[in-house]
């Protein structure tokens, strides 16, 4: 690779704007992370599309707003506006763990250091923005403002908020990935347009004032969510909002939303129809560096840059929409992949990067394998409002050919210089399962899992069944736990055919609404059966724009408004992780108890079997884990005692 500049990065100096030899800024962006040039980072991805467009910009870190606030003024003031973000992931997610416990690292930040991204991050900057430049427009975007955009509730404050417009005095809010709104919302500028007149650019939202004249758009249609007033009133009503939020996020043709907040009004215009694959391919192909600029070089590396440093992204979009995930919140449910030559393209720059060892870290997307795929006919897609494509079943109308990913792998491997690619993204095993992706060929997907197993992973393959119990699954829009019993089948034979000695590490949640303690220690007795010993678990944290997060709010569905219980306390948290590590001695007693106490011997007699804490006292160091695999699957046991009372469906 050529040596590169200083001035090869985007400034973030009046000394790296001088040497430019710019003598004003058209947009000056400011970002909660650390400054990493790669198209992985968002302030970096719309730094350099509004760099193609031929705008000076300059880009502001991680500001200090324990000063004199000198990072909002050093640059001046900018042409056209102040774009504003609190970086790849919402601060507060960020600063603090499920428990409200501050992190002793930010993935986002040199050496992982702590105290450089404040609460709240797009809200403190946009205001301090406001106040030293009140005449300057301020746009919010990223996934903090993406997901904030209407009445949420906010974990961290245990309230309910107003959108994020309002409590960060913003001119203008993008929501979803940016490229497109961005680039309307400039040529209009440069049209010659007032920034204060810009209010029907696609998937952009505005706070119309009282008196104000309501845009006209004869290309849209309108619908009304209950004010932040009656959500404050009504936790029914707020949760009947989110069907609405979430259906209109998701259809090609939306209508604009329209929220009362006080006196003022929020607009949210309709999303942009999904990147084509030229615009995904011309956003992947700007002039990145892929390095962190250089004034960090003395502070350590960033952890989230060394994670994706070899890693290249295939694709934007789930179609899963799992109830506790904001990735088609913000990405939406329709799938924008790249061109196999532009991947290529991108991949034969990182092979020749100076460090590059020959191994690709990983070639995914947010769930690995949707690479290219969608529906057969649009027409239906075009009609569709369900969240998802994959639950409760897999759209008849969905093309799930794996076949175009498993070419892509072989040709990334085809590189002199690439030795391995492994695939680090979440793999979306249900999908490789005959029995409930009933439209595949069975060879198909059975050519992609070997091809995975034998050539794309290192020792462990990571999937997410996220639990077993069938209700729980149902409002997470997760498939039956059967599923997954009958992807270990395929994965066991692929190991035993192939001499592999793989091993398949699921993830679980805990405390996700409706889960109850008797859906964890079932949880527990069958991962056990199946051979596992779990060291992970994921808490359920709430973050805004998901159905879990509402349900945990208001305590209702928002789709059917029935009541849902959620565990909310810290004693009701701690329990449900306390199944998980069955195997610790800190735990036996209670388990004991707990399970006695409602009649579950039957779970009793599968975690804490009298033979089991015999082999456990005299197990010889270092033999394996799965030690249980000869045992008959516990939800194929003919005499296991079904659920009693309430729970009796629980069981399958």
């Amino acid at each position: 690779m050529q040596e590169l500049k200083l001035s090869d990065w985007l400034p973030t100096t009046n000394k790296e704007v001088k040497i430019r030899g710019w003598q004003e800024l058209d947009v000056i962006l400011f970002s909660g992370d650390a400054y990493v040039d790669h198209p992985t980072f968002g302030p970096a991805v719309i730094g350099r599309m509004l760099e193609s467009f031929g705008l000076r910009v300059a880009i502001v870190p991680q500001p200090n707003v324990n000063d004199n606030l000198q990072d909002f003024v050093k640059l001046g003031a900018p042409k056209l506006f102040f774009g504003v973000t609190g970086g790849c992931m919402d601060p507060m997610i960020s600063n603090y763990n499920a428990n409200k416990k501050r992190r002793d690292k930010d993935a986002y930040t040199p050496n992982g250091d702590i105290g450089f991204r404040p609460d709240y991050a797009t809200t403190v900057y946009s205001k301090i923005l406001k106040e030293k430049w009140p005449d300057v427009p301020v746009l919010i975007g990223g996934i903090e403002a993406s997901l904030r955009r209407v009445t949420h509730y906010d974990y961290w404050s245990d309230k309910l908020l107003p959108s994020i417009l309002e409590t960060s005095k913003a001119d203008m809010l993008v929501y979803g990935m940016g490229e497109q709104p961005l680039r309307e919302v400039v040529r209009l500028l440069e049209k010659g347009v007032p920034f204060s007149s810009i209010n029907t650019v696609n998937q952009t939202a505005v706070l119309l004032n009282e008196g104000d004249k309501i845009p006209k758009n004869s290309n849209w249609q309108d619908v009304e969510i209950a004010s932040h007033e009656v959500c404050l009133k009504d936790k029914k009503k707020y949760a009947s909002n989110f069907k609405v939020i979430e259906q209109e996020s998701n259809k090609l043709a939306a209508r604009r939303i329209f929220q009362k907040i006080g006196d003022k009004t929020l607009m949210i215009n309709p999303p942009y129809p999904t990147m084509t694959e030229a615009e995904i391919d011309a956003s992947f192909d700007l002039p990145y560096t892929r390095l962190p600029h250089p004034k960090y070089n003395k502070r350590g590396p960033i952890p989230a840059f060394e994670m994706i440093k070899f890693s290249i992204n295939i694709h934007r979009g789930c179609f899963g929409g799992c109830s506790f995930c904001t990735i088609s919140a913000h990405q939406g449910k329709f799938i924008a992949s790249r061109s196999q030559e532009s991947i290529l393209k991108e991949v034969d720059t990182v092979a020749n990067m100076p460090d590059f060892k020959g191994y690709l870290s990983d070639i995914g997307g947010p769930s690995a394998n949707m690479y290219q795929m969608k529906g057969k006919v649009q027409s239906i897609c075009d009609k569709c409002v369900a969240p998802s494509c994959i639950s409760p079943v897999i759209c008849s109308n969905l093309d799930t050919s794996h076949k175009p990913l498993t070419e892509l792998y072989q040709a990334v491997d085809s590189h002199p210089k690439v030795k391995k690619s492994f695939i680090g993204s979440g793999i979306r095993h249900d999908m490789l399962v005959p029995e409930f992706n009933k439209n595949a060929d069975p060879k198909e997907l059975d050519a992609y899992t070997e091809e995975v197993m034998t050539k794309h992973v290192s020792g462990r393959l990571k999937v997410a069944p996220e639990h077993t119990s069938d209700p729980v699954l149902k409002l997470m829009r997760k498939p039956s736990f059967s599923y997954f019993h009958k992807f270990k089948e395929r994965f066991d034979k692929i190991n035993i055919k192939k001499g592999l000695k793989l091993q398949l590490i699921p993830y679980f949640i805990s405390n996700h609404p409706a889960c109850e303690v008797e859906d964890m220690a079932n949880l527990a007795a069958e991962t056990k059966d199946m051979g596992f010993q779990l060291e992970q678990v994921q808490g359920f944290t709430p973050t805004p724009m998901t159905v879990a997060t509402v349900i945990y709010y208001s305590g209702y569905h928002p789709y059917t408004l029935k009541k849902v219980n959620t565990p909310k306390t810290r004693k009701e948290k701690e329990e449900q992780h306390r199944f998980f590590f069955w195997y610790k001695d800190e735990n036996k007693a209670w388990i004991k108890k707990t399970l006695n106490k409602v009649g579950r011997q039957d779970l009793l007699d599968v975690l804490l079997p009298a033979k089991t804490e015999k082999w456990r006292k005299n197990k010889p160091k270092g033999e394996a884990k799965n030690t249980f695999n000869d045992a008959v699957p516990f939800n194929q046991r003919k005499n296991k005692v079904k659920y009693k009372g309430k729970n009796k469906k629980k069981r399958r």
